[in-house]
């Protein structure tokens, strides 16, 4: 499993890259290892609003269905659509080509009060 250590992680399994006000978002490794093979993912459309710690897509996987909450507020300014053909990539680079939205961050200060690395794998028990 790995955590890359540039990022910020949520109890709920997202993580979130910040570079100046947006934000990328996808799931961990850890999660989708938990979920199995990813066969569906529903994401918002650019424009759409999101609070942080409400739910903003669904993942739906072999083994569950399950939704996506956001890290940060803010605004959808991208999702990504390569995800509808290819769900898998989630499983394959869920730090990389399986990211899944970009907010425009309405209040950065929010991401200082997620997880770093060392503390979401204390978390997850690793």
């Amino acid at each position: 499993m790995t955590l890359p250590e540039n990022l910020k992680y949520t109890k709920d399994h997202e993580w979130i890259r910040v570079e100046g006000a947006t934000g990328t978002v996808g799931i961990t490794d850890h999660a989708q290892g938990e979920l199995g093979d990813v066969v569906f993912v529903e994401l918002p459309a650019a424009g759409k609003a999101v609070k942080r710690g409400e739910s903003f897509g669904t993942i739906e996987a072999v083994k569950a269905v399950s939704d996506l909450y956001a890290p940060a507020t803010g605004q959808i300014t991208e999702t990504n659509n390569e995800l509808s053909a290819n769900p898998e990539l989630v499983n394959k680079d869920p730090y990389g080509k399986g990211w899944m939205v970009k907010i425009k961050l309405t209040n950065p200060g929010e991401i200082k009060d997620l997880m770093d690395a060392q503390a979401y794998k204390a978390s997850i028990g690793k």
